[in-house]
């Protein structure tokens, strides 16, 4: 994997989503929202703009008679979160922080 800037994911509630993505993979809507301490159209906005780039992918299911919404990683936006984050890295050593 080579390090790699991406100004996409780099937005600050995009970062988020996809540093609350990184250990799980998938996660419920409402946990990022609360999470983020976003409203549901600013978290759609964000998901979206990730789900275009094709970083995520954004499922509903019913679970318990109540429509849920899931986040998850593609493994194209898994990889694009793990180059960010090591360019991140890269910048951080440079800086000596």
């Amino acid at each position: 994997m080579t390090p790699a800037f991406n100004p996409v994911i780099h937005a600050p509630h995009r970062l988020q989503i996809c540093a609350m993505l990184a250990p799980l993979g998938e996660i419920e809507f409402s946990v990022v929202r609360e999470g983020l301490g976003v409203s549901d159209s600013v978290l759609s906005k964000q998901a979206r703009v990730l789900e275009e780039a094709g970083y995520l992918t954004i499922s509903k299911a019913t679970v318990e008679t109540r429509q849920r919404t899931w986040l998850a990683f593609t493994p194209a936006g898994r990889d694009a979160f793990k180059a960010h984050m090591a360019e991140l890295q890269r910048l951080a050593n440079l800086a000596g922080v």
